[in-house]
């Protein structure tokens, strides 16, 4: 008997309402052809069976009670049960013909597809009613057919779809999850190939998938069919778009990375059949290697990336109001080589990073070591585990594999999952933040590092390990178990202070993580980090290319350089990306960033440094700072810091981002520099712009009304300050015990320097340790009326709590007066 509820229905057709009849990903491709196509979102075309489908080829072929005998009382962790179980089930399936009836269906849908008559290649897809759903990803459970071309080879495909509802990795994440395997039911989605194989393709996050930082979308794109990406087969290029200066019409791209995209997935050539059942053992794609002068380049352009952002906003806006509650999403996109159209394949929820508490901040701490990585890759989260690491080259070595080792493999795939389930920590060769293992190893906890590149060859089999995702972007393998520690910090009812209570930031790398710790913004944002971490060339070795003599530092430059048409763009662009992701991380709280404050002796260590800089006795005294920047032998260097933060606040938006002169000995040397400044556009007072000065020379706090004149704010830099003040050298063992920020000389100091700011109606904070290792110097700071401390990252929540207790003592005592 045929269902009465219909076996085929038209994308377009469908909506979120349609998710029992054709699951999470058929009805989210209805309601974005349905919603969203207004707003410019385009989806290819397509059908999608049902659920009642599905039910009735099981029912035709009296399937359902064969099924369940099969996974009665299966343990999925019992993995020869769990394989035999699987083959079995899906021998079933496959042995099974369609009805008649939904062959009928499926045939006139697909010929619907062809208005010119010439049959197009389809992508067949499964949809689980179960799938998409907030609370499980479903990530690559069934399998995906592309460049399926005939009637027969399409109706093979949805067979075979029906069958990989039973792999085994399918029926162990259903029991993982809580599914009844005969309640899940299948939807077949077809939709036409966007060529893709001529373009490129890949995945987007509209959260940054590793700190769960709302603000951000998280853009993978590589060559060829997006399977490569999803896989993990490939390094991609990656992006992290801003979405509030985004949606103000911003070029928004606060980070780019160029991945190796080594291969990619096109189209194979027809089976010889011309279009009938593929032959047994034909392909319908091939993977191929990309050139070398392909892979040097970004796949998709910047305008591509920024349109494909914007759309990842409308899609979460519209999955927010339809849920009620914000709706971060997972999203395919692809290119299409002939049109140069973009698409959106799939969106999905996201599963993870959306669910987590934002009441606690759990934290990752190795202890100080000495030992260099083994390898390094793409860190997935911020978690450290170690074990025992495991080289397996294919799934079917599962009996090689103890619980609580660490997987080192090429790449995996959903078959990799009863494995992952064992493993304290996984690493692949290939693969970026997007891919399959990535997705899989956040929704199950486990520390990962993906895009080594050369991990299974590097780590030795059978030693043990530490896996680090908790320094930074880079995940980080050490031989043996270091020792680690897990801090959990809450987060809720912290107290409110008078006091700002600002953050010192270095690395852009760890910036959005630290953004969910409670503060009112950065207070000292270090260009050094990111110059000696992600430039790491002297600005004038790029500016002066042949003034470095040295051949082995020429050829290191051009590595580093490759695919900039300028090197000096090369800085701006790598100096802008690394102030952007400070700056958006903690939008729109201020982010104080201090321009480069190098010695000498610091700048020399940088590639290329040493033909440029001089050899002085005391470089703590020295050629740093503001006297850099208006000198001839440093201002063009200069100008690139110049360039890279006007590119920071007006070209992306970030207007948040104030800047902040270092060691200024003199009033008019701070005029010196503000009219270098204002050569490069960054003209005080225009657009907004605050432009602060360092209070950390004994001239500083003489001349402070001078300096309120030409500069809108203070951070006193009690290190200097303090061994100006006092004639020590804070650096020598000899005179360490003298070096005190409680001393009466310098709290005199910082007294009048205060005073005389709030007289002249300039803002003025300290940024330093010692109000959070000296609570009685706290207190002062306090008591005088400072109006912002910034501290290191692990003392900003103790701080609060302590200035707050502070503040009250002090109202106490002034009402009781």
């Amino acid at each position: 008997m045929a269902p009465a509820d219909p076996l085929v229905l038209p994308l377009a057709a469908v909506d979120l309402k349609a998710l029992p009849q054709v699951g999470g990903k058929n009805a989210s491709l209805g309601e974005m052809i349905r919603e969203l196509g207004s707003q410019g979102v385009r989806v290819p075309g397509g059908f999608a069976t049902t659920a009642a489908a599905y039910r009735h080829f099981l029912a035709v072929n009296g399937l359902e009670p064969q099924l369940k005998d099969l996974l009665d009382g299966l343990d999925s962790s019992d993995l020869g049960a769990l394989q035999a179980a699987g083959a079995a089930c899906r021998a079933l399936l496959l042995r099974s013909p369609l009805p008649p009836d939904l062959q009928q269906a499926i045939v006139e849908a697909f010929r619907a597809l062809e208005p010119d008559g010439a049959p197009p290649a389809v992508a067949v897809r499964s949809s689980a009613t179960a799938e998409d759903l907030p609370q499980a990803s479903f990530a690559g459970q069934q399998d995906t057919f592309l460049n399926v071309r005939g009637e027969q080879a399409l109706l093979a495909a949805c067979r075979r779809c029906y069958a990989s509802l039973f792999t085994d990795r399918a029926i162990s994440y259903r029991q993982i999850h809580g599914f009844e395997h005969l309640e899940v039911a299948l939807s077949i989605g077809v939709q036409r190939m966007v060529r893709s194989d001529l373009a490129a393709s890949g995945v987007m996050f509209s959260i940054d998938t590793e700190t769960g930082f709302r603000d951000a979308v998280l853009l993978t794109a590589a060559y060829g069919l997006g399977e490569t990406v999803v896989q993990g087969a490939v390094n991609p290029d990656e992006y992290l778009i801003f979405k509030p200066t985004l949606e103000q019409g911003f070029d928004a791209i606060v980070h780019r990375r160029l991945g190796s995209k080594a291969i990619r997935m096109v189209y194979a050539d027809p089976p010889p059949s011309g279009g009938g059942a593929p032959e047994p053992g034909h392909a319908s794609t091939l993977t191929q290697p990309v050139p070398e002068q392909e892979r040097c380049r970004f796949a998709i352009s910047d305008a591509e990336a920024l349109q494909l952002a914007r759309w990842a906003c409308a899609i979460e806006r519209h999955y927010s109001a339809q849920r009620g509650a914000p709706t971060p999403m997972d999203i395919e996109w692809a290119k299409d080589g002939g049109s140069g159209a973009l698409y959106v394949l799939q969106a999905r929820p996201e599963t993870v990073e959306s669910r987590r508490s934002a009441a606690v901040l759990k934290t990752w701490h190795l202890a100080p070591h000495s030992a260099e990585p083994l390898a390094q890759g793409r860190a997935i989260g911020a978690s450290v585990s170690s074990g025992r690491a495991r080289i397996l080259s294919h799934p079917g070595e599962i009996a090689r594999f103890s619980p609580g080792e660490v997987l080192v493999t090429e790449r995996t795939d959903p078959d990799w999952e009863p494995i992952l389930k064992r493993a304290s920590a996984v690493i692949t060769d290939q693969g970026g933040r997007t891919c399959h293992a990535a997705i899989i190893a956040r929704e199950m906890g486990i520390t990962a590092i993906v895009g080594t590149g050369d991990g299974s060859r590097r780590i030795p089999d059978g030693e043990e390990v530490t896996a680090s995702c908790c320094e930074g972007d880079q995940g980080r393998v050490y031989r043996g178990a270091l020792p680690f520690s897990v801090e959990e910090s809450p987060l809720d009812d912290l107290p409110s202070t008078r006091t700002r209570i600002l953050m010192n930031v270095g690395n852009p790398e760890e910036a959005f993580k630290l953004a969910a710790i409670p503060c009112d913004g950065v207070g000292l944002a270090r260009l050094e980090f990111i110059i000696a971490n992600h430039i790491r060339v002297h600005p004038l070795a790029l500016l002066e290319p042949e003034r470095v003599t040295d051949a082995g530092e020429r050829q290191a430059i051009a590595r580093l350089t490759a695919g900039y048409a300028e090197a000096s763009e090369y800085y701006v662009d790598r100096l802008a990306q690394g102030m952007a992701r400070l700056a958006a991380a903690f939008y729109p709280r201020p982010v104080i960033l201090r321009f480069s404050d190098f010695k000498s002796n610091e700048y020399a260590r940088l590639l290329g440094g040493g033909g440029f800089e001089p050899r002085e006795d005391n470089p703590m005294l020295g050629w740093r700072g503001a006297s850099r920047y208006y000198a001839p032998a440093f201002r063009a260097a200069f100008g690139l810091e110049c360039r890279a933060l006007r590119r920071v606040r007006e070209a992306m938006g970030l207007v948040n981002v104030i800047p902040m002169v270092p060691f200024c000995r003199t009033p008019e040397e701070g005029d010196r520099v503000l009219a270098e400044m204002a050569q490069h556009g960054l003209v005080r007072g225009q657009h907004g712009l605050q432009v602060y000065v360092m209070c950390e020379l004994p001239s500083n706090v003489i001349s402070a009304e001078a300096f309120a004149e030409r500069f809108d704010g203070f951070s006193i830099g009690s290190n200097d300050l303090t061994q100006l003040t006092l004639g020590l050298d804070r650096d020598s063992a000899l005179v360490a015990d003298l070096f005190d920020e409680r001393d009466a000389a310098v709290k005199a100091m910082i007294q009048l320097a205060i005073r005389t700011a709030h007289r002249c109606g300039r803002k003025i904070g300290l940024c330093g340790q010692a109000p959070s290792d000296h609570p009685d110097f706290a207190a002062f700071l306090v008591e005088e009326g400072i109006d912002s401390i910034s501290l290191n990252p692990d003392a900003v929540l103790s701080s609060r709590i302590a200035v707050a207790a502070i503040e009250a003592e002090l109202a106490g005592r002034s009402g009781a007066c």
